[in-house]
């Protein structure tokens, strides 16, 4: 057996085929194929460590936690980025003050916060309970109003959230528009708009120049009964946050 789950943690890195088919049968192994996929993280490429990310996942065994949390080290921005998801998403005890330092060496590093792997991992730091999105009343309000199962906040109040989030000072990163049709969610096409913020400005100047390319968008996107709109945004302690 041993053996056997060596030789499917060495295919893993190989993304032509092999690595799907490894990952399938290590899932099916289960708990048993953990210690073995382990010891075999630092000699697997990025590919592979994202591969085992998604085989931890999926076969939830907390013996991964410390795994996971040595992942926040790599040199690859999308393995760390999983790792913190991974962790968050299996509730591992002791996740967050590692996956907050994680989220600070990226603004060390002055990575956009509208980027990947800080979002992904300001998602787990929210999952873990090290977070609190702020969500102002009035679009609180109405995304009450919305069924639970819709994909963000109905498309003809956009402008309102939008004010809603500027007047108490949180900075939309992007909006993305879906619609729902017969149960199903699809993605609907943007307005096409190209723009992104200085994050050197101050965090006023930020607000407010969300607040004038999300109101532009806001006035050329499709609006209707079955189209919602889904914004993300930060607030100033997911800049400037505090250790």
């Amino acid at each position: 057996m041993t053996t056997r789950i060596e030789r499917l943690i060495q295919q893993l890195d190989d993304s032509t085929g092999p690595s799907y088919d490894a990952r399938a049968e290590l899932i099916g192994v289960g708990s048993d194929a953990i210690p073995a996929l382990i010891d075999g993280l630092p000699s697997l490429g990025g590919f592979g460590q994202l591969t085992a990310i998604e085989i931890f996942e999926e076969v939830a065994d907390p013996r991964c936690g410390l795994a996971l949390i040595a992942l926040l080290r790599s040199d690859d921005s999308t393995v760390r980025e999983w790792a913190a998801m991974a962790l968050a998403s299996l509730k591992i005890d002791g996740a967050v003050e590692p996956v907050r330092r994680t989220y600070h060496a990226c603004l060390e590093r002055a990575t956009p916060p509208d980027w990947s792997e800080p979002e992904g991992i300001r998602w787990a730091l929210t999952e873990l309970g090290a977070r609190s999105p702020v969500v102002p009343p009035l679009t609180a309000r109405l995304r009450a109003a919305t069924a639970d199962d819709a994909a963000g906040w109905p498309s003809a109040r956009f402008t309102e959230i939008i004010n809603d989030l500027a007047d108490h000072a949180q900075v939309i990163l992007y909006s993305e528009f879906w619609r729902v049709d017969a149960g199903r969610t699809y993605s609907v096409s943007g307005t096409g708009l190209d723009w992104g913020l200085d994050w050197t400005a101050p965090w006023e100047h930020l607000v407010e120049e969300s607040r004038t390319w999300s109101l532009l968008e806001a006035s050329e996107s499709t609006v209707g009964d079955n189209v919602f709109v889904a914004p993300t945004w930060i607030d100033r302690t997911d800049l400037y946050p505090e250790m």
